[in-house]
Protein backbone atom coordinates (compact mmCIF):
# COMPACT_ATOMS: atom_id res chain seq x y z
CA UNK A 1 0.00 0.00 0.00
CA UNK A 2 2.83 2.36 0.85
CA UNK A 3 4.54 1.63 -2.46
CA UNK A 4 1.22 2.30 -4.22
CA UNK A 5 0.88 5.72 -2.54
CA UNK A 6 4.45 6.64 -3.53
CA UNK A 7 3.64 5.65 -7.12
CA UNK A 8 0.57 7.93 -7.01
CA UNK A 9 2.68 10.86 -5.79
CA UNK A 10 5.29 10.24 -8.49
CA UNK A 11 2.56 10.07 -11.15
CA UNK A 12 1.05 13.31 -9.83
CA UNK A 13 4.46 15.00 -9.87
CA UNK A 14 5.15 13.92 -13.45
CA UNK A 15 1.65 15.03 -14.43
CA UNK A 16 2.29 18.49 -12.97
CA UNK A 17 5.55 18.78 -14.90
CA UNK A 18 3.74 17.85 -18.11
CA UNK A 19 0.74 20.13 -17.45
CA UNK A 20 2.75 23.17 -16.37
CA UNK A 21 5.71 22.62 -18.73
CA UNK A 22 8.04 24.90 -16.72
CA UNK A 23 10.88 24.54 -19.24
CA UNK A 24 8.62 25.65 -22.07
CA UNK A 25 7.56 28.72 -20.07
CA UNK A 26 11.18 29.74 -19.37
CA UNK A 27 11.54 31.92 -22.49
CA UNK A 28 8.42 33.82 -21.41
CA UNK A 29 9.85 34.19 -17.91
CA UNK A 30 13.12 35.54 -19.31
CA UNK A 31 11.32 38.03 -21.55
CA UNK A 32 9.05 39.27 -18.75
CA UNK A 33 11.97 39.71 -16.34
CA UNK A 34 14.60 40.85 -18.84
CA UNK A 35 14.53 44.43 -17.52
CA UNK A 36 14.97 43.32 -13.90
CA UNK A 37 18.12 43.02 -11.85
CA UNK A 38 19.22 39.49 -10.87
CA UNK A 39 17.86 40.05 -7.35
CA UNK A 40 14.46 41.17 -8.64
CA UNK A 41 14.38 38.26 -11.11
CA UNK A 42 15.05 35.79 -8.30
CA UNK A 43 12.35 37.46 -6.21
CA UNK A 44 9.90 37.11 -9.10
CA UNK A 45 10.77 33.40 -9.43
CA UNK A 46 10.20 32.98 -5.68
CA UNK A 47 6.85 34.80 -5.82
CA UNK A 48 5.66 32.74 -8.80
CA UNK A 49 6.61 29.47 -7.09
CA UNK A 50 4.84 30.41 -3.84
CA UNK A 51 1.73 31.50 -5.77
CA UNK A 52 1.65 28.25 -7.76
CA UNK A 53 1.92 26.19 -4.57
CA UNK A 54 -0.94 28.13 -2.95
CA UNK A 55 -3.21 27.95 -6.02
CA UNK A 56 -2.72 24.20 -6.51
CA UNK A 57 -3.01 23.44 -2.78
CA UNK A 58 -6.31 25.35 -2.57
CA UNK A 59 -7.53 23.51 -5.68
CA UNK A 60 -6.56 20.20 -4.08
CA UNK A 61 -8.36 20.92 -0.79
CA UNK A 62 -11.44 22.72 -2.12
CA UNK A 63 -11.81 20.82 -5.39
CA UNK A 64 -14.21 18.16 -4.12
CA UNK A 65 -16.26 20.85 -2.38
CA UNK A 66 -16.66 22.71 -5.68
CA UNK A 67 -17.72 19.51 -7.43
CA UNK A 68 -20.34 18.89 -4.73
CA UNK A 69 -21.65 22.46 -4.93
CA UNK A 70 -22.28 22.17 -8.67
CA UNK A 71 -23.42 18.52 -8.40
CA UNK A 72 -20.67 17.36 -10.76
CA UNK A 73 -19.47 13.79 -10.45
CA UNK A 74 -15.77 13.06 -10.30
CA UNK A 75 -16.00 10.91 -13.42
CA UNK A 76 -17.64 13.69 -15.45
CA UNK A 77 -14.98 16.14 -14.29
CA UNK A 78 -12.32 13.56 -15.09
CA UNK A 79 -13.54 13.29 -18.70
CA UNK A 80 -13.76 17.10 -19.05
CA UNK A 81 -10.30 17.52 -17.51
CA UNK A 82 -8.90 14.87 -19.82
CA UNK A 83 -10.28 16.64 -22.89
CA UNK A 84 -8.76 19.90 -21.61
CA UNK A 85 -5.39 18.24 -21.06
CA UNK A 86 -5.54 16.82 -24.59
CA UNK A 87 -6.21 20.25 -26.09
CA UNK A 88 -3.27 21.75 -24.20
CA UNK A 89 -1.08 18.78 -25.15
CA UNK A 90 -1.87 19.24 -28.86
CA UNK A 91 -0.87 22.91 -28.59
CA UNK A 92 2.39 21.93 -26.89
CA UNK A 93 3.19 19.31 -29.52
CA UNK A 94 2.65 21.91 -32.24
CA UNK A 95 5.28 24.12 -30.57
CA UNK A 96 3.02 26.81 -29.10
CA UNK A 97 4.56 28.11 -25.87
CA UNK A 98 2.03 29.57 -23.48
CA UNK A 99 -0.39 30.70 -26.19
CA UNK A 100 -3.00 28.23 -25.00
CA UNK A 101 -2.81 29.55 -21.43
CA UNK A 102 -2.68 33.30 -21.90
CA UNK A 103 -4.89 35.33 -24.21
CA UNK A 104 -3.90 38.63 -25.82
CA UNK A 105 -5.74 40.75 -23.25
CA UNK A 106 -3.97 39.05 -20.33
CA UNK A 107 -0.64 39.46 -22.13
CA UNK A 108 -1.26 43.21 -22.65
CA UNK A 109 -2.27 43.71 -19.02
CA UNK A 110 0.79 41.86 -17.74
CA UNK A 111 3.20 44.19 -19.55
CA UNK A 112 2.06 47.15 -17.44
CA UNK A 113 2.46 45.31 -14.13
CA UNK A 114 5.67 45.41 -12.17
CA UNK A 115 4.85 42.24 -10.27
CA UNK A 116 4.60 39.53 -12.92
CA UNK A 117 5.26 36.70 -10.47
CA UNK A 118 1.57 36.15 -9.73
CA UNK A 119 0.04 37.36 -13.02
CA UNK A 120 0.73 36.07 -15.62
CA UNK A 121 3.48 33.67 -14.49
CA UNK A 122 1.75 31.84 -11.64
CA UNK A 123 -1.68 32.18 -13.23
CA UNK A 124 -2.55 31.48 -15.96
CA UNK A 125 0.81 30.34 -17.39
CA UNK A 126 1.90 27.89 -14.67
CA UNK A 127 -1.22 27.10 -12.63
CA UNK A 128 -3.40 26.96 -15.72
CA UNK A 129 -6.65 25.03 -16.20
CA UNK A 130 -4.79 21.84 -17.06
CA UNK A 131 -2.76 21.79 -13.83
CA UNK A 132 -5.75 22.83 -11.72
CA UNK A 133 -8.09 20.21 -13.20
CA UNK A 134 -5.44 17.51 -12.81
CA UNK A 135 -4.94 18.51 -9.16
CA UNK A 136 -8.69 18.41 -8.46
CA UNK A 137 -8.97 14.95 -10.02
CA UNK A 138 -6.12 13.54 -7.92
CA UNK A 139 -7.47 15.19 -4.76
CA UNK A 140 -10.97 13.79 -5.31
CA UNK A 141 -9.64 10.34 -6.22
CA UNK A 142 -7.44 10.13 -3.09
CA UNK A 143 -9.36 11.99 -0.33
CA UNK A 144 -7.68 10.47 2.76
CA UNK A 145 -5.71 12.77 5.09
CA UNK A 146 -2.42 10.96 4.47
CA UNK A 147 -2.92 11.08 0.71
CA UNK A 148 -3.86 14.77 0.89
CA UNK A 149 -0.73 15.60 2.88
CA UNK A 150 1.35 13.61 0.43
CA UNK A 151 -0.16 15.42 -2.55
CA UNK A 152 0.43 18.81 -0.85
CA UNK A 153 4.05 17.79 -0.20
CA UNK A 154 4.33 16.86 -3.89
CA UNK A 155 2.98 20.31 -4.86
CA UNK A 156 5.52 21.99 -2.55
CA UNK A 157 8.33 19.88 -4.01
CA UNK A 158 7.20 20.84 -7.51
CA UNK A 159 7.09 24.55 -6.57
CA UNK A 160 10.60 24.35 -5.11
CA UNK A 161 11.81 22.72 -8.32
CA UNK A 162 10.24 25.52 -10.38
CA UNK A 163 11.92 28.12 -8.17
CA UNK A 164 15.34 26.53 -8.62
CA UNK A 165 14.73 26.17 -12.35
CA UNK A 166 13.73 29.80 -12.89
CA UNK A 167 16.64 31.10 -10.85
CA UNK A 168 18.83 29.63 -13.58
CA UNK A 169 16.43 30.41 -16.45
CA UNK A 170 18.69 32.75 -18.47
CA UNK A 171 21.56 30.23 -18.45
CA UNK A 172 19.28 27.28 -19.31
CA UNK A 173 17.59 29.15 -22.17
CA UNK A 174 20.98 30.14 -23.56
CA UNK A 175 22.24 26.55 -23.25
CA UNK A 176 19.20 24.75 -24.71
CA UNK A 177 18.28 27.32 -27.33
CA UNK A 178 14.82 27.60 -28.80
CA UNK A 179 15.16 24.27 -30.62
CA UNK A 180 16.01 22.38 -27.42
CA UNK A 181 13.12 23.98 -25.57
CA UNK A 182 10.73 23.11 -28.41
CA UNK A 183 11.84 19.46 -28.31
CA UNK A 184 11.28 19.26 -24.54
CA UNK A 185 7.91 20.98 -24.90
CA UNK A 186 6.77 18.40 -27.48
CA UNK A 187 7.88 15.53 -25.21
CA UNK A 188 5.96 17.08 -22.29
CA UNK A 189 2.97 17.46 -24.60
CA UNK A 190 3.08 13.76 -25.46
CA UNK A 191 3.16 12.83 -21.76
CA UNK A 192 0.29 15.23 -21.05
CA UNK A 193 -1.73 13.74 -23.92
CA UNK A 194 -1.27 10.22 -22.49
CA UNK A 195 -2.38 11.48 -19.07
CA UNK A 196 -5.44 13.11 -20.63
CA UNK A 197 -6.38 9.87 -22.44
CA UNK A 198 -6.09 7.98 -19.15
CA UNK A 199 -8.39 10.50 -17.43
CA UNK A 200 -10.96 10.18 -20.22
CA UNK A 201 -10.80 6.36 -20.33
CA UNK A 202 -11.21 6.00 -16.56
CA UNK A 203 -14.07 8.49 -16.49
CA UNK A 204 -15.92 6.86 -19.39
CA UNK A 205 -15.54 3.39 -17.86
CA UNK A 206 -17.17 4.64 -14.66
CA UNK A 207 -19.90 6.61 -16.43
CA UNK A 208 -20.67 3.77 -18.88
CA UNK A 209 -19.88 0.46 -17.13
CA UNK A 210 -20.70 -1.42 -20.32
CA UNK A 211 -17.50 -0.09 -21.87
CA UNK A 212 -15.41 -2.08 -19.36
CA UNK A 213 -16.10 -5.27 -21.26
CA UNK A 214 -15.23 -3.79 -24.64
Amino acid sequence: MQALEIAIFVQFFVGLIAAVNPIGIMPIFVSLTGHMSPADRNKTAYTASIAVAIILAVSLIAGQMLLDIFSISLDSFRVAGGILLLSIAFSMMSGKLGEDKQNKQEETESISREQVGVVPLAMPLMAGPGAISSTIVYGARHPGPISTLGLIATIVLFAVGCWLLYRSAPLIVRFLGQTGINVITRIMGLILAALGVEFIANGLRALFPGLAGV
